[in-house]
């Protein structure tokens, strides 16, 4: 294949694999049932060169590029179209630079989460950011994605700390935006821009991300226990109400405390029909004020049981609960994830549409959440051999949207459009704004190589559940089979 033997003149032949193995499992990322089609080759890159002449390879061959991280993705962002380039940023792990003065860190794509937040921590600096995947996830992949976590409800998500990228335009240029300063308004805002593109507009090869102090918090932890789903919902809308902004608010459903008890033992209580897990970390006596009117909204939304934990490894137990509440369903069965996102206010009502949802679809829905910000995790658990089962977790998936619309919300708070919720993306992009979109797909992709299909709606490119896009953009044919996943 030409573009495959260019790739090869251009880069060390083994950094472009394109045996069938490889090119399957990097052919998909971790969302359940998104479409996807082998691509020619696996380019691993190694440096800025490697991307340029990666690029300039599918410019000149015409050829469509996929750029990829560690493939956690749960909405299809980072799968393969057949016949493109799969292009793994994997390999770019270096930390380039921390600033202590100044608080911020220039990091390639490559490095994990969790490794920049370690790194940090010896400077006495933290990087807020803290999606659950944070031990396997790129910070390319969570720019990508705008990626949020735990903490964002007070400490913003990944478009707050991207100070400033180097990426890769569609042509093979290379372009410095953003700053390193406090402040800046020179031009655009072309850094926000990118973030949360999802690889469509310019591949991101390294990022400069402010970090905070590490210093200056204490972690206080009032956990409220509810035989009720829908009081728990009641209780995150309560404290919103009254101002308090916690350092982490999450809720975990009796589904994911039974499934991670089942796996680790952790011994959290798996009896109630809602756990919610609010972290605030004031310092001082402000703290222990904060934490009692927490408990106290917590007990006027009918708590069954209240807790205070203030122990750093309680602290880190309870949360591990929540952060493995993901991977304990997937042994359950392939696990199908919703990602909406509604106004505060409404988290009440739209986990009643939920739960409603799942007893009329007759599948089994979890719940997990950083409720705090509105930003809902319904997992659809469903046999892997049950054809009518998938039918129906389909149907679910659909009608979650379809409510969380109804309600003010958004189709995804934090995993991207990917090709998953391109329906929903059609039904919240139009008119002008899909013209917007278009026009600076058309700036910055004029060929449109870069990710194509993905993020946006745009003419003759269809996702979600069951389709596969074309490398035409003129038709969708049906989904390859079931795959073993990757990521987490």
């Amino acid at each position: 294949m030409a573009v495959v033997d260019e790739l090869r003149m251009r880069l060390r032949a083994e950094q472009v694999v394109t045996d069938d193995a490889t090119r399957e499992a990097y052919a998909h990322d971790d969302a359940e049932w998104a479409p996807y089609a082998p691509p020619a080759a696996v380019v691993f890159a190694e440096s800025l060169d490697d991307v340029v002449a990666t690029v300039e390879v599918a410019n000149a061959t015409g050829t469509p590029i996929v750029p990829r991280g560690a493939g956690t993705g749960l909405s299809g962002g980072a799968n393969a179209i057949a016949g493109c380039i799969l292009l793994s940023l994997e390999r770019m792990t270096r930390i380039v630079e921390v600033d202590v003065d100044e608080r911020f860190a220039v990091v390639e794509a490559g490095v994990l989460n969790d490794d920049l937040r370690r790194h940090v921590a010896t400077h006495g600096l933290w990087y807020p950011p803290d999606p659950a995947s944070q031990a396997i996830s790129t910070i390319g992949g969570n720019v990508a994605t705008n990626a949020g976590g735990i903490c964002c409800v007070k400490y913003g998500v990944t478009t707050d700390y991207v100070l400033g990228l180097t990426v890769v335009l569609a042509d093979g240029r290379v372009a410095r935006i953003g700053r390193a300063t406090a402040k800046g308004v020179t031009g655009y805002d072309l850094t926000s821009l990118i973030v949360g593109s999802e690889g469509t507009l310019a591949i991101v090869v390294e990022a400069r991300v402010k970090l905070l102090p590490l210093a200056g918090r204490e972690d206080r932890v009032v956990v409220g226990t509810f035989s009720a789903l829908s009081d728990a919902g009641l209780a995150v809308a309560s404290i919103a109400r009254d101002g308090i902004v916690p350092a982490a608010l999450e809720l975990v459903d009796r589904t994911c405390l039974a499934a991670v008890n089942a796996w680790q033992g952790l011994g959290i209580p798996d009896d109630a029909a809602a756990m919610l897990l609010v972290r605030v970390d004031e310092v001082g006596q402000a703290g222990e004020e904060l934490a009692e009117r927490v408990a106290a909204h917590l007990a006027a939304a009918n708590a069954s049981g209240i807790e205070r934990a203030s122990d750093p490894d309680e602290i880190d137990r309870l949360f591990q609960a929540r952060r493995l509440a993901y991977p304990a369903l997937e042994r359950l069965g392939p696990v199908l994830t919703e990602d909406i996102c509604v106004p505060r206010m409404q988290v009440p009502a739209m986990l009643a549409r939920i739960e409603a949802i799942a007893a009329e679809a007759d599948v089994t829905i979890a719940n997990i959440a950083h409720a705090g910000d509105g930003n809902l995790h319904p997992l659809i658990v469903v046999a892997a051999d049950d054809a009518d089962a998938r039918a129906r977790a389909k149907v679910a998936f659909d009608r979650i949207v379809d409510e969380c619309q109804d309600l003010g919300g958004t189709a995804t708070g934090e995993h991207g459009v990917g090709l998953l919720k391109l329906p929903a993306a059609a039904a919240e992009i139009t008119g002008v704004e899909l013209d917007l979109h278009v026009a600076v797909k058309h700036a910055f992709d004029p060929h449109g190589l870069l990710n194509p299909g993905k993020a946006f709606p745009s003419a003759g490119l269809t996702g979600g559940i069951g389709q596969v896009i074309d490398l035409s953009g003129s038709h969708a044919s049906p989904a390859a089979p079931a795959h073993p996943k990757t990521g987490h």
